[in-house]
């Protein structure tokens, strides 16, 4: 068919089209629009050359470059986050909320091609080759199967059932919207590890985490299972024991510390006992169950009949009382969850919080007191941990992360669960101590002097332990379905807890029962942004541990929020 000749400019400005063909006999008229581009005339001068294109300037993600830690503990949440397990960055700063992996940097798209990723592959993967610290046995290897490893590593670390059996998952932070809201919603937004493979919960294959944390010493290399296969210990992690026992040392209150302490509570009985003649004052938490440091401060609290007056009443007259004794800076705070007087002792230079009748923290001060005198590995492992969280800021409850009795009571419950058992579940024994606190009976065997041999058949140095620790929290706890339990001795789960539910600010995202108070989970202020915090750390501790050259350095280093 032939073609209309293309439009010409005819000088100066008239546009002349070319004569269109007769349609065809019959044929309906073409109502199209005929529109050719014109040619440049001649006589225009020639239009001059585009520049070279520059390239758009690299996006670099808003969280990166000075401001990387910015909102660390900040309420406001937006961009993607996604982890890798495994995937370490030494001593690089953590980053902040908007996109972070494990153990540190922002992962910022670059534009490149494949070139550019390629060759970063490349690099990773000589890195890789040039470190190889770990001996993994693969899945098959071992004779177990696919669903056995799935059921070990657990659904929560790996995505589940929620996340389509895959180990890759990305979060969307939004606000929180309201109550009620599935606990599997929450953990599927904030818990997925992105992986190499997938790894599912299988239905009729699940295995209890309690027998994942309860790895062998039967074979001469500590063991643990990951979603990659068995991890190994490193051949001389023996070598850091005697390291981390001083660190250990260095922790233990001294005995100045000691005398010091009492000469306060013998200054305080004397002052409330001319008032209260019947009243009796305790010490509670980490300056009395054992677990604290020179650096602990002084809990009390005092038993006393309120009678007709109210508790507020009689705070505000014990904050007289002690100021008219020369002690500084008392304050009664009486808008606390607990109610408190707050002083500083001058001789001692001691700080004490005085509380009224809060005897459940009494028992439970008694109970971490009895299991720290059956095997002083609980010790060693829970003040080495202690110290770890306090340097790397996951130990500040009022910024969402856990606090130093949580971590003991998870101590407690890792070495119940170990194989052979170091710690036995005294609240599973016949009582021989009883006391009922408003309708709750705290009831153990507290004859703890018959047990000091119970873990001796277990070996384990300080550093398999705390080795093994870690690796648990950062690789085999089950965070969507377990709760850890020292009143059972075991894992349960929290559907038995009725823990699958967030209620108001109470997520259950790390669930750590109380042994006394049962209905108290120590992990339900972690919300969604510092369960990625505190298991960014568990994993740095791992790798450290692993693979660093002198982990009893690296792994104390504060974390440096400026960053």
């Amino acid at each position: 068919p032939t073609h209309p000749a293309p439009a010409r400019l005819a000088p100066p400005h008239c546009l002349v089209a070319p004569p269109q063909p007769d349609p065809p006999p019959g044929a309906l008229p073409d109502e199209r629009l005929f529109i050719v581009a014109p040619t440049r005339p001649a006589w225009l001068p020639p239009q001059p050359r585009p520049p070279f294109p520059v390239p758009p300037a690299r996006r670099v993600h808003p969280a990166a470059g000075a401001a990387r830690n910015a909102g660390r503990f900040a309420a406001g949440r937006g961009g993607q986050a996604r982890r890798r397990a495994g995937d370490f960055a030494g001593n690089r700063a953590r980053a902040g909320p908007d996109r972070r992996k494990a153990g540190g940097g922002l992962a910022v798209k670059e534009s490149g091609g494949e070139d550019r990723a390629g060759a970063r592959l490349a690099a990773a993967a000589a890195r890789r080759e040039k470190r190889v610290w770990v001996a993994v046995e693969r899945k098959g290897a071992s004779g177990g199967s696919d669903a056995d490893d799935q059921a070990a590593v657990g659904g929560g670390y790996a995505g589940g059932d929620e996340a389509g059996g895959s180990v890759e998952g990305e979060e969307q932070l939004e606000p929180d919207d309201g109550d009620g809201r599935r606990l599997g919603e929450e953990l599927e937004d904030s818990l997925l590890i992105a992986g190499d493979q997938e790894c599912h919960d299988s239905d009729g294959g699940q295995q209890s985490s309690e027998n994942t944390m309860s790895q062998s010493n039967q074979s001469r290399r500590l063991q643990i299972r990951t979603h990659t296969g068995w991890m190994e210990c490193r051949h001389d992690i023996g070598t850091f024991a005697s390291s981390l026992l001083s660190i250990y040392e260095s922790l233990k209150p001294s005995e100045e510390h000691m005398s010091k302490q009492s000469r306060l509570i013998d200054s305080l009985t004397k002052s409330v006992t001319k008032e209260w003649p019947n009243a009796q004052l305790h010490l509670y938490g980490s300056c009395a169950n054992s677990f604290g440091t020179s650096h602990s401060d002084v809990d009390v609290c005092l038993e006393i009949e309120i009678g007709t007056g109210s508790e507020v009443e009689l705070l505000l007259r014990l904050a007289e009382i002690l100021r008219g004794d020369n002690f500084d800076s008392v304050e009664a705070i009486t808008s606390a969850r607990v109610p408190i007087v707050r002083m500083l002792d001058a001789g001692s230079d001691f700080s004490c919080d005085i509380c009224i009748n809060n005897l459940l923290a009494v028992a439970n001060t008694k109970l971490l007191k009895d299991y720290a005198q059956i095997d002083g590995r609980l010790l060693q492992l829970a003040s080495i941990v202690k110290h770890w969280a306090k340097l790397r800021g996951v130990n500040e409850t009022y910024r969402g992360t856990l606090s130093s009795y949580a971590y003991v009571l998870m101590c407690i419950s890792f070495l119940q669960l170990r194989e052979p058992k170091i710690l036995p579940c005294l609240q599973a024994m016949e009582p021989t101590y009883t006391m009922v606190v408003d309708d709750t009976e705290c009831a153990y065997f507290d004859e703890v002097h018959q047990l000091r041999d119970f873990g001796a058949e277990n070996k384990e140095t300080i550093a398999e332990l705390l080795w093994a620790f870690f690796h648990y929290w950062a690789f085999q706890h089950d965070y969507r379905k377990d709760v850890i339990s020292i009143r059972m001795g075991k894992i349960i789960s929290k559907k038995e807890k009725n823990w699958t539910t967030r209620i108001g600010n109470d997520r259950h995202l790390i669930c750590i029962e109380d042994p006394f108070e049962t209905g108290h989970d120590l992990g339900r202020i972690v919300d969604r942004q510092t369960i990625r915090i505190i298991r960014e750390e568990f994993e740095r501790a791992a790798a450290m541990l692993q693979h660093d050259d002198d982990p009893c350095v690296t792994l104390f280093e504060p974390y440096n929020y400026e960053n």
